[in-house]
């Protein structure tokens, strides 16, 4: 996909640098202090936009026929499984973490105040 990229590739590699790159600084602070609820929010954004960016690029792994492609593919599903391993924690990830901003009751105030 990098050799010669799909429009819809060109379109992630894009949001990437407009949103992903933006939020790592941010987040780093965040979590690395520790008490920012704010990054509640952002981090919801960010983590359901790379699992929904993600999700696409395995499809295109698993069922893209690359027999006719001018540059090498995965030709098995041996391959195509290990690639797809590769790409799994970009997915897994930002699934914990939005799992995490949703179900956690320090990230989420709601929770709290039903608790009282």
């Amino acid at each position: 996909m990098m050799m010669d990229p799909p429009a819809w590739f060109k379109s992630f590699v894009f949001c990437e640098g407009l949103v992903q790159m933006p939020f790592f600084p941010v987040a780093a602070y965040a979590f690395f202090k520790g008490s920012c609820r704010w990054i509640r929010t952002p981090a919801i954004i960010y983590s359901t936009h790379v699992a929904t960016t993600v999700i696409p690029i395995i499809a295109h792994v698993l069922f893209q026929d690359f027999s006719s492609s001018k540059y090498p593919g995965p030709k098995t599903l041996q391959e195509r499984l290990t690639l797809v391993s590769i790409y799994a924690p970009y997915l897994l990830i930002p699934v914990m973490m939005l799992l995490t901003m949703l179900c956690s009751t320090h990230y989420n105030p709601e929770e709290k105040k039903k608790k009282k």
